[in-house]
């Protein structure tokens, strides 16, 4: 039985408290920063609290953006990054589903030789094959369109591989009852391993969700046209500037902060769930 000590609690709480300052802090100073007029942040001191310039900001910002940086709406590009998100993330879940139940539940030649091989791509991210891919997507005149910013980023090794091992600690009485039941593949597959699955899913969709939320080099490689800017690469053309507006910087770091937030919020049960059962 462990002693309970009133300092081992003490320092266990300090700990956690510095922690959450250590994470909470910077996103307060973003959000102070967002708040203040053009001048107040050029003047080598950062003010502690809001100013009272918030609602302009973040007007301004979503409606307008900065032209002069090439940065447009934070609206259009907030669209852009959910739409790109989205896409990658759907994508990675119903590709790796599918794969990992063909490799699992279907016996044909060479079964284990494309796993490994579906494996083995962990060691080709993107930024490695980047020129290869980007002359593909050329090719294909997918450059400056949705299809251009998420088809190549879609293939998940880490997913197909998390839920092939899921699915081998299915029993296989559940197969043979399916079967009995007159289940073919595909009713197995939705109406027995898909619930089975979704916390798995909704803890994988969070990461993907993030994943594809923060990507910076493959849309600023394949994106010239302002209307398909993600925020991301908003924000980098802003800062890029010669003179650059912090103010709207900073709300627009507010803005693009928010949605993965609210994924996680959102999601958190079936997200904390899936991890720990990925686990076990």
């Amino acid at each position: 039985m462990v002693e309970n000590r009133p300092w081992a609690n003490f320092f266990a709480h300090l700990t956690l408290m510095v922690g959450v300052a250590v994470v909470v802090f910077p996103v307060y100073v973003a959000l102070v920063a967002s708040t203040q007029a053009p001048g107040d942040l050029l003047r080598g001191t950062l003010p502690m609290l809001p100013g009272a310039h918030g609602i302009e900001n973040f007007t301004r910002m979503w409606q307008s953006g900065v032209s002069n940086a090439g940065a447009p709406p934070a609206g259009t590009m907030l669209w852009n990054s959910f739409i790109m998100a989205m896409a990658i993330t759907v994508g990675k879940l119903s590709i790796s589903l599918l794969s990992a139940f063909a490799i699992v539940y279907f016996r044909f030649r060479f079964r284990m030789f494309f796993f490994w091989l579906i494996f083995l791509t962990l060691m080709l991210p993107v930024e490695v094959r980047i020129i290869p891919t980007f002359q593909v997507v050329a090719d294909l005149n997918m450059l400056n369109s949705f299809a251009g910013l998420s088809i190549p980023l879609i293939a998940s090794a880490t997913a197909t591989f998390l839920f092939r091992q899921f699915f081998m600690t299915i029993p296989e009485e559940m197969l043979e009852a399916a079967r009995v039941d007159g289940a073919g593949p595909l009713k197995f597959f939705k109406d027995i391993l898909m619930p089975l699955s979704i916390t798995n899913i909704a803890a994988l969709f969070v990461i993907m969700f993030i994943y594809g939320w923060n990507q910076y080099l493959w849309p600023l490689l394949i994106t010239t046209d302002p209307d398909y800017y993600t925020i991301v690469m908003g924000i980098q053309r802003m800062t890029s500037e010669e003179n650059p507006q912090w103010h709207l910087i900073m709300a627009a770091v507010v803005m693009a902060a928010l949605p993965p937030v609210l994924v996680i919020l959102f999601m958190q049960r079936l997200f904390v769930k899936g991890l720990t059962e990925t686990e076990k």
